[in-house]
């Protein structure tokens, strides 16, 4: 199975369009075109997860103007979109269909395929306890990594064939629940990525 965006190139950076935030505030925070061909036979579904695995693990160095975040401080994955149940049939998301815009406290009901069903990202917990922003966070919400970050951040694409239709997650799910749903279903996966970084050492 092969998987491609007419967004990006695989492993170069992602246009500022399709992240979160960018140099002087938010983005226009749109999904980025993504395609598949080489489906495998007996494919009854997809699983689509985007992932930073190269989120910071100590709050504190964050957005801090006197230090740079260290590219060897441990890192962690932070999940900018969870979508299962997409019809097998579906071949292609277009760009800005499924988020286009930021929406304050997260959407509730993200625009995507028929049928498929979004989960939490992880700004569901970056922003709780924040008055204007806290909320769920559904769907796509692209990258708004650290300004003084050393580490450029990569955001890996990865979509699953699976031999079910739907699989068994809770109303309110994560990556973690697709995961772990989609144990010995999975057909064949591919993926890609591209990089985003708002550290201007790193963008110069």
């Amino acid at each position: 199975m092969r998987l491609w965006s007419d967004s990006f190139e695989n492993t170069r950076p992602l246009p500022a369009e399709f992240a979160m935030g960018q140099p002087d505030g938010f983005a226009a925070n749109r999904n980025p075109h993504l395609g598949w061909d080489g489906v495998p036979d007996g494919t009854a579904s997809f699983a689509l997860l985007c992932i930073d695995p190269d989120a910071p693990t100590v709050p504190d160095t964050v957005g801090r103007d006197d230090l740079q975040i260290p590219v060897e401080q441990p890192r962690a994955h932070f999940i900018h979109w969870a979508m299962a149940d997409i019809a097998p049939e579906v071949r292609t998301i277009a760009a800005g269909s499924c988020s286009d815009g930021v929406t304050a406290r997260g959407k509730q009901q993200p625009a995507g395929p028929a049928g498929a069903r979004q989960g939490l990202n992880d700004y569901t917990g970056w922003f709780a306890g924040d008055a204007q922003m806290g909320g769920d966070y559904l769907g796509y919400d692209g990258p708004y990594p650290p300004f003084n970050d050393l580490r450029v951040h990569r955001y890996f694409f990865r979509l699953f064939a699976l031999d079910v239709a739907a699989l068994d997650l809770p109303a309110r799910f994560t990556a973690a629940d697709v995961e772990r749903a989609m144990q010995g279903h999975v057909l064949a996966e591919s993926a890609l990525h591209g990089t985003y970084t708002l550290n201007p050492s790193l963008r110069a």
